[in-house]
């Protein structure tokens, strides 16, 4: 199994640990521990090694879906990583394993995959970043074994209306393909749509509670979907963490318990003050965006430089202002900036960006 180097990750490590403010972070700010009871009692594994059956059964009732069709992973990218090795794993062996991938993305939704089989990548195009159904059909072949969609978007931020994720979803169902969707942010919308593995047989969910929730230290996440995809995932996860955290299951159950609404109200309200500044940071400069769903969004490069990795690196070099350079996604006149970060840190992180560009004039 040969896989691509993690683009954004050895960006962060280039950068992260040593500069000041990190605006290239994806999810919202984190909570403080002593919010919840952290002492689960004996440190031993979870047993079932996929979850209590019991919580299980109480985060599949959110989906329509019974306790053996959700697996908790080790966030969302270990539920990705099994979802991708339990629909590709053997059909690879047998040399048709074929994805679909709307694109721009986060790097491990089509680079796992590019290991696994062969993907046809599916392009959203600027300034809407808007979804050509069409487009996704003319990709699938005979052997095509899951679509992949991202929604809300990352990088973009764009929220893919319920009437385009319902016909991709009909579009893998006639094909015998699976649609996947990756749902961190979801729970960041105001009226959040449904979520996909509740729309039948053929779909899949992942998600954590690391970007919506402000737990990315937890490392607690889960995949819903049919029970022999949810199967084939847990005896792959027998060679990857065995099971989740003792510790991560025992917050993560007061999380989506007593304290879950009160969390995503404070994190939305944040999300929403923070993309407002952000907004005014944009038209001021006179750059571009499509105006997001989330945390994340995706800006055009002020004039003047050849790319987004120019402008990132300038910025963190002469301020110690991390972004992200949309090159990574495949876009190289873009950036992406996080604004899920503290009202405080923004601002200074903004206020030393617009002293950068100031001094370019």
């Amino acid at each position: 199994m040969q896989i691509d180097p993690f683009k954004l990750e050895r960006w962060f490590a280039e950068y992260e640990h040593e500069a000041d403010i990190m605006l290239a972070e994806s999810g919202i700010r984190s909570l403080d521990a002593d919010r919840f009871d952290t002492n689960p009692g004996e440190l031993g594994y979870v047993i079932p090694t996929n979850g209590s059956p019991e919580f299980r059964a109480e985060v599949g009732e959110r989906y329509d879906r019974t306790a053996d069709e959700v697996l908790f992973t080790c966030g969302t990218q270990e539920a990705n990583f099994l979802a991708f090795l339990s629909l590709l794993g053997k059909a690879n062996k047998e040399g048709d394993g074929h994805a679909v991938v709307v694109t721009p993305t986060y790097q491990a939704l089509h680079a796992v995959l590019d290991s696994l089989g062969e993907v046809t990548r599916v392009s959203l195009e600027p300034p809407e970043w808007e979804l050509d159904v069409d487009a996704v059909a003319d990709a699938i072949r005979e052997d095509t074994q899951v679509i992949v969609l991202n929604n809300p978007n990352n990088p973009t931020g764009r929220y893919h209306p319920q009437e385009k994720v319902e016909a991709l979803y009909d579009l893998a169902e006639d094909s015998g393909a699976y649609l996947l969707c990756d749902e961190v942010y979801r729970l960041l919308a105001d009226d959040p749509l449904p979520p996909v593995a509740s729309m039948g047989e053929r779909g899949i969910s992942t998600t954590s509670l690391t970007k919506a929730y402000g737990l990315a230290g937890l490392r607690f996440g889960w995949l819903v979907g049919s029970e022999e995809v949810v199967e084939n995932a847990w005896e792959w996860k027998d060679y990857t963490t065995i099971s989740p955290g003792i510790i991560d299951q025992h917050v993560a159950r007061q999380a989506l318990g007593e304290q879950e609404d009160e969390i995503l109200a404070e994190n939305r309200e944040l999300a929403k003050q923070n993309r407002d500044r952000v907004r005014e940071f944009v038209g001021e400069y006179g750059l571009d965006w499509y105006d997001p769903v989330g945390v994340n969004g995706f800006v055009s490069i002020p004039d003047g430089f050849e790319n987004g990795t120019e402008f990132c690196r300038e910025v963190v070099e002469s301020e110690s202002v991390v972004l992200a350079p949309g090159d990574l996604f495949g876009f190289d006149q873009h950036f992406r900036i996080g604004f899920g970060l503290s009202s405080e840190k923004l601002e200074e992180g903004l206020g030393r960006i617009e002293s950068f560009l100031d001094r370019q004039t």
